[in-house]
């Protein structure tokens, strides 16, 4: 799924003071967001200036003004004010108002697909998968292409992704709105006469980066780039390539290149023994949804009857992956990231953490300042902190992948090996709070971030 906006971090504005002393004049003014009584939303909008909200009140006076429009049938009756005012409570991480601000929305125009977009974005975070499902649906069938623009963009880039799921690259810091004019295609839901209405573009950047996403999109995706004139970042082939269990024999060869074994495993078998000993995997193992990622659904399975118990309860095909512990010296699992720009390795992050499952958050990382200081080392200068044998590998690897953009996480296992956890397109690279901890890292995502636009001023310019 994507939308027009940028899901809120963690971090989003604080409501007002009255709202959080008074719960009760909170839920109040979220259910009589939802109004359609004009003068209601003029009284809220007294009340909340009177209270120092001076957001709310101009929430509510465009609500008023919309719903008086909408009554007396004027031409002019618009919901483009009262979307934004929802989208606004929505990036300031206020999920509850924004879901009323859109349902408000929606009852007065039921296509308006931005609103079921984001609306499904916020009952996605909440857990109501079902719910997000009915959302993400009627925003696609609504509306395919959104463009998004600003005065100063000099570039148009039509970005292909899948709406139907998650696995699109993340792109918010790559594609900058200053720069460039975003069109973004859901083309999962689009029939192939749609390709020829798009709006004119000048590069296409493929977006389903995740090679499970994209399979079923292959065809699809075949006779668009047949027929695409304009230069295409990301071929679906060399995506297709990067699936956990091809990449031991996509990595083949390369020296000092190593890689767990891995098989996709499709539907209940008895003879599942067999196809693990056929594929050189043994206790313990890993197993994990296929189209996962930052470790939802992985577990170990130590035995071959908690795996079977595991396989039981799942639906759809899982990865299972020999298992290989791969602490260092003093006892800390680390987890490097590289980022690839036009197959160039770039340092992104380095995870320092006491369990095999490396994440960052997970490892407390921002807590610790040995660990900042060994991440700032490896970002600064990735040849010191890995040694030359290991960065060419890492450098060899790139080709390998033959990516546009692309990235892998790896580990140095004790003999100088690059054993490499996983490898493909959807690698996120995101800026960090320039005021906090972890800023220090903003200089090493810039440079990701310009070889991008470097690469994009290449391929457009002939």
């Amino acid at each position: 799924m994507f939308a027009l906006t940028e899901r809120p971090d963690a971090h989003g504005q604080p409501m007002t003071r009255e709202s959080e002393d008074n719960p009760a004049a909170r839920s109040d003014g979220v259910e009589a967001s939802a109004s359609l009584d004009p003068s209601v939303h003029r009284t809220l909008a007294d009340a909340s200036r009177s209270a120092g909200d001076e957001l709310g009140a101009l929430a509510h006076l465009i609500a008023a003004h919309t719903l008086d429009a909408y009554a007396s049938g004027s031409p002019d009756a618009r919901v483009a004010g009262l979307c934004d005012v929802a989208t606004g409570y929505f990036m300031k991480g206020d999920h509850e108002l924004a879901a009323r601000w859109y349902e408000l929305v929606l009852t007065l125009d039921p296509d308006v697909a931005v609103a079921c977009q984001n609306l499904a974005a916020i009952h996605a975070s909440e857990g109501r998968a079902a719910l997000a499902d009915v959302y993400r649906e009627r925003a696609y069938r609504i509306q395919r292409v959104f463009v998004e623009e600003t005065a100063g963009s000099t570039r148009s880039v039509l970005i292909l992704c899948a709406a139907r799921s998650t696995g699109n690259v993340p792109f918010e810091a790559l594609l900058p709105g200053t720069r460039n004019r975003r069109i973004k295609y859901a083309i999962d839901y689009a029939a192939d006469d749609e390709d020829t209405r798009l709006p004119a573009f000048d590069v296409v950047f493929n977006a389903i980066g995740d090679p499970d996403i994209a399979a079923p999109l292959g065809a699809r995706l075949a006779r668009f780039e047949s027929r695409c004139a304009r230069p295409w970042l990301n071929s679906s082939a060399a995506i297709a390539r990067t699936s956990r269990h091809l990449l031991p024999a996509l990595l083949d060869g390369l020296d000092d290149v190593s890689s767990a074994p891995c098989v996709r495993y499709e539907a209940p078998s008895a003879s599942l023994g067999t196809l693990l000993t056929d594929h050189a995997i043994t206790f313990p193992l890993l197993a994990r949804p296929v189209a996962a990622h930052g470790g939802d659904g992985l577990v170990l399975c130590d035995t071959i009857d908690t795996l079977e118990n595991r396989l039981s309860t799942q639906e759809g095909a899982q990865y299972l992956t020999a298992f290989r512990d791969c602490r260092s010296a003093d006892g800390f699992y680390r987890k490097y990231r590289v980022i690839y720009v036009d197959r160039e390795p770039f340092p992104y992050h380095l995870v320092v953490s006491p369990h095999w499952i490396a994440h960052y958050f997970s490892a407390d990382m921002e807590s610790h300042a040995w660990k900042l200081d060994e991440e700032l080392r490896f970002l600064q200068d990735p040849l010191t902190a890995l040694g030359e044998r290991a960065m060419n590998a890492v450098t060899a690897i790139g080709q390998r992948l033959d990516l546009d953009y692309g990235g892998i996480d790896f580990t140095l296992l004790p003999d100088g090996q690059v054993f490499v956890f996983e490898a493909n397109a959807t690698m996120l690279a995101h800026y960090e709070r320039g005021n906090g901890v972890l800023a220090h890292k903003n200089p090493h995502v810039q440079h990701i971030v310009d070889a991008f636009e470097h690469m994009l001023t290449r391929r457009t310019s002939s």
